[in-house]
């Protein structure tokens, strides 16, 4: 699909990139506005911490990615990392070794978002009804282990969450940030470069043309939600080496914040466009702006909240924009 290209100042934009580069934009101003304001916030340790403390929700966030290039949701995001956190921490107390542990939640995420994506194909069913009751099901079933928090003290996860990568300048990040790095790489290749990536987009844009093309609509899918599964079991993963903890209440309404890194993002909620990249700028800008409270220091968290959703607003407003744009020049050529 050839996409419309505008030209600034010697330089060709792609139309279906221009919410990216907006967040990127935004992402690199609002951090320049830190480092202007307060003392010690250009710094690469500051920068990293964006990383290190969203490095969880960076993954969920690739994941949602698929499920809605492909016109879908998964609002069963959340409920699986508190899910995860609890199997986790209850199977480490009960001394089984930590690699079958992480390879077992991996499993039970693959699982989990598979039958999601069969129930969602199969029966065809909307999205939305299918990821909420597995959003009810992965919450309810975390009480099922235990009302109560539980710690983790396994020497192998206590040694992960406390090493420390040096990266220079005095600087480090976390194995958390590597592998959500690598996740990104990776979805960014499958997207981009392969057979499955360019039938996601296929799905989205007309899931009609796209069975008419010959494409393996119902195959993927159905793999699109066993690749959010994964990725919500990788993202518990990660926070609960975050948080060294499992508690049914953790990630608390957190698929709204990878639904709204996605749109932030330049992904569109109607699907058939966006990025890998995108959505990873979206958690940044998110995380810049928790920076900027924090350094602020009279401002309560739910700023947080108040700025994501005004931002969320005018991405949202920016997509249906170009979303009607195209349209009308669709109906020009035609």
């Amino acid at each position: 699909m050839k996409h419309q290209l505008i030209k600034i100042k010697g330089f060709k934009v792609n139309q279906a990139n221009i919410s990216i580069y907006a967040t990127i934009g935004l992402f690199i101003i609002l951090f320049g506005l830190g480092s202007i304001f307060y003392d010690n916030f250009f710094s690469l340790q500051v920068f990293s911490n964006l990383f290190i403390g969203n490095a969880y929700l960076i993954v969920v966030a690739i994941g949602e990615t698929f499920a809605i290039i492909t016109g879908g949701i998964d609002l069963s995001v959340g409920a699986m990392i508190a899910f995860i956190s609890m199997i986790t921490a209850d199977l480490l107390r009960k001394g089984v070794n930590p690699i079958i542990v992480i390879l077992f939640v991996l499993l039970v995420g693959v699982t989990f978002g598979t039958v999601q994506g069969l129930l969602i194909q199969k029966f065809k069913l909307h999205p939305w009804i299918v990821t909420l009751a597995g959003m009810f099901l992965a919450r309810g079933s975390s009480y099922l282990i235990s009302i109560n928090s539980i710690p983790i003290d396994n020497k192998t996860f206590v040694k992960i969450a406390a090493t420390r990568i040096p990266i220079g300048f005095d600087s480090f990040i976390s194995i958390n940030v590597v592998v959500s790095l690598i996740v990104v790489i990776g979805a960014t290749y499958i997207l981009k470069y392969t057979r499955f990536g360019r039938t996601v987009y296929a799905i989205g844009g007309s899931e009609n043309s796209a069975f008419l093309m010959g494409l393996p609509v119902a195959k993927t899918k159905v793999l699109v939600y066993s690749f959010s599964g994964f990725c919500s079991a990788l993202g518990g993963l990660l926070f609960t080496i975050y948080t060294l903890s499992g508690y049914g209440l953790h990630c608390n309404g957190m698929e709204m914040d990878a639904i709204a890194a996605c749109v932030i993002g330049g992904v569109l909620l109607t699907g058939g466009a966006g990025s890998a990249i995108g959505p990873l700028f979206g958690v940044l800008t998110a995380g810049v702006i928790q920076s900027l409270i924090m350094f602020q220091g009279t401002l309560n968290s739910w700023w947080t909240k108040i700025a994501i959703g005004m931002l969320l607003f005018l991405f949202i407003v920016l997509q249906r924009i170009i979303v009607i744009r195209n349209a009308k020049r669709k109906t020009v050529i035609t």
